[in-house]
């Protein structure tokens, strides 16, 4: 055993992804766990004996007349083999965390046992309430994997007996001895709830999901990594928790809804940063941009939980003040005047069903125009692609109707573009590609279909694929003639099709993400160029090897620019495109799992398909190899494009030998989060 410990010592080790198993509104009957992806570079045995992971289970709670509490843990690995907390006879030992909190009868947010008051660091303010875990406490082992944990903290004289209790904790194996991991990874959360007098638990608090977070988060992870799940979170981010040093509310609806809103908040907008001094720092979150309109309640507030529909069915001033932080309730101010004293009206006018868009009702205040579902519509269909021959200008014809069916006249559309481009292997301009955008609203046409006959033709040299793809959109007055008049957008879904245009066998753009990939954080991508060009497979027509930022010279091929742009405050050197800057961009999620916006394998380079070099005046050198440009639009230090340049010679690129899908550096082992 020794001996394998230390051979584990030497053993880099792929990064252990945990499954996220949503917590069951009822009492203690699902338990949080981290479930891994074994390391390739980790031998059956090795595997077997460290079992990397854990899982956590409160069984029971109570409280006595003296209001001492008591709570009964398991832990164990994922395959259920129970834990030493101690680390002696099994792998790493385990620190567990314990909090107590009470929903008070009528409330429905914790109120935790388990506080400090703490004073500020930094100036005179008072000292504040601070919910979190319990210190002082005893754990008594009953067998492995099985512990009674007796609080030093003890519940209020006259406590309710009658009231939804909770116990929660968070479980963190260090398994630092055998392997490199990130803490969240070994670490695992649990809500236990229970009323003391053996009632049914009838009280829960359950609004937002952790998969919901993890959407963009992947993973969701605070405090170090010792909090993963929401439900845990909610426990000490409890309205009586206040930050000692700026006075502000550690609220959770509060504090995530200003967090998310960041730069778009009201005070931020009007020179006042939202910031928390934590740990001897400024957090200061005032350049927030949230990926998607902050309008978007249901991304996060997205079903499978018990109070899904608080958002709507629950306003109250704390939650909506958060990110309509320039209304005084106490005034009226920016609340049409009335003042509001407490929650209790709320609901009169803010009603959880809309009767018309922008209406007071909270589904109908947070529209977002674009998305009304009152917009007419724009369907598109390319129905043929003819002449479509070397040389020669293709004649499309197309369809156009609203979302009804009924036929529109593309003459009174705001925009309408028919984009024809290819090579299909690899879109570019050149004299074996183009990649053309022509107006076609005065082709003829009648009942909604039309033919336009392209000004630009294909190249002499052309063979293979293209492709036709039809954008569109219209401005549109909603609401016309009233107070709540606005404009909106109404865009078509993208469209393509492909043809051949040598006979030969049609070959479609091989697909390297998502759009639905995309819309997991960004909702949709319709803020792109006009709200028009929201499909990927519409984005990499123009954003083509040889499309280059005609400013700064940066390369806009789509692989290079999207992994510079997420990647972000990361970058070496900034990524600009004209004046802006993409190196303040902060990713929510981890840059290393590439699955977030890849379809699965396309992350490889024996995968990649692309056979265009990549135009790159501003980069290191003119022009980049394929594989080497996607790697780079992440990693831009010179080291990384003077390793690329060395593995390529008249032959190709040779990353495969090193970094293919089986080899020993491959993309899953070199991204692995234990890098």
């Amino acid at each position: 055993m020794v001996l394998l410990r230390k051979l584990l010592l030497a053993v880099p080790v792929l990064l252990l992804i945990p499954l996220i198993t949503l917590m069951a509104s009822n009492h203690g009957k699902t338990p949080s766990s981290t479930a891994q992806v074994k390391s390739a570079s980790l031998d059956q045995a090795q595997a077997s004996f460290v079992r990397p992971g854990i899982t956590v289970k409160v069984v029971s709670a109570s409280i006595a007349k003296d209001g001492t509490i008591t709570a009964r843990v398991n832990i164990a690995d994922p395959k259920g083999v129970p834990l030493d907390a101690n680390g002696m006879n099994t792998p790493g030992p385990v620190t567990l965390r314990f909090i107590a909190a009470i929903i008070p009868a009528g409330q429905t947010q914790w109120l935790a046992y388990t506080t400090t008051t703490l004073k500020s660091t930094i100036n005179n303010n008072p000292p504040q309430v601070q919910a979190g875990t319990d210190s002082g406490g005893k754990l008594t082992t009953n067998a492995d994997g099985d512990y009674t944990y007796t609080f030093n903290t003890k519940a209020p004289a006259g406590f309710d007996v009658a009231a939804t209790h909770g116990i929660g904790v968070s479980a963190q194996r260090n398994l630092s001895e055998f392997m490199e991991y990130d803490e969240w990874s070994e670490t695992a959360n649990d809500v236990f709830y229970f009323v003391p007098n053996g009632s049914p638990v009838k009280t829960t608090r359950d609004v937002v999901a952790t998969a919901a977070c993890n959407q963009c988060h992947n993973p969701l992870f605070g405090h170090g990594g010792s909090r993963i799940k929401v439900e845990l979170c909610v426990m000490c981010h409890t309205p009586q928790t206040v930050n000692p040093d700026t006075k502000l509310t550690m609220d959770m609806p509060v504090l995530i809804h200003k967090l998310h809103m960041g730069a778009d908040l009201p005070s931020v907008k009007a020179g006042t940063p939202y910031r928390i001094w934590h740990r001897g720092a400024w957090s200061d979150f005032s350049t927030v941009a949230f990926p998607q309109d902050t309008r978007n309640c249901t991304t996060c507030h997205s079903g499978g939980t018990a109070q899904a529909d608080n958002w709507k069915t629950n306003p109250n001033r704390a939650a909506c003040g958060a990110c309509h932080d320039n209304v005084n309730f106490d005034t009226g101010e920016n609340h049409v005047g009335l003042p509001q004293f407490n929650d209790h009206q709320c609901k009169n006018c803010h009603t959880p069903v809309a009767e018309s868009d922008f209406d007071a009702s909270i589904p109908g205040a947070h529209v977002i125009p674009n998305n009304s579902a009152t917009l007419p519509g724009i369907v598109t269909k390319v129905l043929k692609v003819d002449n479509a021959v070397p040389g020669s200008a293709p004649v499309v014809t197309f369809q156009v109707t609203n979302k009804a069916g009924d036929p529109v006249d593309i003459s009174k559309l705001t925009q309408i573009r028919v984009v024809l481009g290819g090579p299909n292997v690899d879109y570019q301009y050149g004299p074996a590609g183009m990649r053309v955008s022509e107006d076609p609203s005065k082709a003829p046409g009648s009942n909604g279909v039309y033919t336009y006959t392209m000004t630009g033709k294909l190249p002499a040299a052309a063979a293979g694929s293209y492709t036709v793809s039809i954008q569109a959109r219209n401005t549109v007055t909603l609401l016309p003639g009233t107070l709540k008049a606005v404009d909106a957008t109404d865009a078509a879904k993208p469209v393509q099709f492909y043809f051949s245009v040598d006979k030969s066998a049609v070959v479609v753009r091989r697909a390297v993400v998502s759009t639905e990939k995309c819309a997991a954080c960004h909702s949709d991508l319709k803020f792109i160029h006009g709200a028009a060009r929201g499909e990927t497979q519409m984005c990499v027509i123009c954003h083509n090897p040889t499309l280059v930022d005609s400013t700064l010279k940066q390369s806009v091929n789509f692989a290079w620019q999207i992994h510079s742009i997420h990647r972000g405050e990361n970058l070496t050197n900034p990524y600009m495109l004209g004046s802006t800057n993409y190196q303040e961009v902060r990713f929510p999620g981890d840059l290393r799992v590439c699955t977030t916006c890849h379809l699965a394998g396309t992350y490889n380079p024996d995968a990649v398909g692309a056979v265009a070099p990549i135009s790159s005046p501003g980069g290191w050198t003119q022009t980049t190899m394929p594989i080497a440009a996607a790697c780079q639009g992440c990693h831009d230090d010179k080291i990384t494009a003077s390793h690329a340049l060395a593995m390529t010679n008249t032959a190709g690129e040779s990353c495969v030998a090193c970094h293919g899908s089986k080899a020993e550096f491959s993309m899953d082992k070199v991204h692995s989060r234990t890098q």
